[in-house]
Formats: C-alpha cells, sequence, structure tokens
C-alpha cells in the first residue's frame, strides 16, 4: 500500500455474532478478553447482560447480538468481551468471537442498503464484501446511544 492508500483506509476488528461477521472500528477498541459472567443489574434494558469488575471499574456488558435485534446469546467459554470506548463511556461488548484485523479502503465500504429496516441503518455504517464474505461496519454510536448507556451503568 502507498501513503495516500493508507489515508484512505481503516482499521477494523471484525467478529462473529451467529451465522454474521460484524466489524467496529479499531480505534474504539480498547481490548479484547475472554467472557466473564456479568452480574445482572435491576431494571436494566433488557440488551445489558450485566456489568463485571474491569481492574476497579465497573464495565456494562453490552449483548451485541440482542441490541442489533438477531436474538440474545447465550455466553459460553468461546464468547469474547470487546472492551471499547463508545462517546464518553467504556463498554463490554459481548460477541461469538474475533475473527480478523482487516485494513479496509474507505471506497470499499457500501452504503447499507435502502431495503433495510431504519433501525438496521441507524445499527450498520455500510457494508463490506471482502473475499467471498459480507461484513456489516457497526455503527456504536448509534447503536450505544450515550443516553441509553448513562440508564446500563
Amino acid at each position: 500500500m502507498t501513503t495516500s492508500d493508507l489515508t484512505n483506509s481503516r482499521e477494523l476488528i471484525a467478529f462473529r455474532i451467529g451465522e454474521q461477521e460484524f466489524c467496529v472500528d479499531i480505534q474504539a477498541v480498547r481490548e479484547i478478553r475472554g467472557w466473564t459472567a456479568a452480574t445482572p443489574l435491576p431494571r436494566a434494558p433488557d440488551y445489558v447482560q450485566g456489568v463485571i469488575n474491569l481492574r476497579g471499574t465497573v464495565l456494562p456488558i453490552i449483548d451485541l447480538s440482542r441490541r442489533l435485534g438477531l436474538g440474545a446469546a447465550t455466553p459460553s467459554a468461546r464468547h469474547v468481551i470487546i472492551v471499547a470506548r463508545v462517546g464518553l463511556r467504556t463498554v463490554g461488548l459481548l460477541v461469538e468471537g474475533v475473527s480478523d484485523i482487516l485494513t479496509v479502503a474507505d471506497d470499499a465500504i457500501q452504503p447499507t442498503p435502502d431495503v433495510a429496516f431504519s433501525q438496521v441503518r441507524a445499527a450498520v455504517k455500510g457494508v463490506i464484501p471482502l473475499d467471498g464474505r459480507m461484513l456489516s461496519l457497526v455503527a456504536l454510536d448509534d447503536v450505544l446511544p450515550e443516553l441509553q448507556l448513562s440508564e446500563a451503568a
């Protein structure tokens, strides 16, 4: 890649939820850790799995599968938590597993199709066709707006 290619590209972390692949901007990710059981919070939104203690900080765990409307996850040893910065908060995103770190040219990201529901278009910034597979680029700011996060934590 040339220098101009690097300025028009972004690094993404790809992960699985069910049979689908998604990705988020690597700059939002602080760490990736194994599944740790979360302590449920009363009256939390249904997509909040609970909270864990991360080095002295209470970290809300978001079931990204449920939040994206794909059904609730049943966490197992293969699941991981992507610790990400969303707005002014740090949250844990429960996913089935991280698969890749990708460098993708900005022009390879195609717009979310118009046939998608408005909730899908709000959650997915774009679609990336890559090596015979399709990855959805998740818009963390839209999936987990600051107002809803303040309810969770």
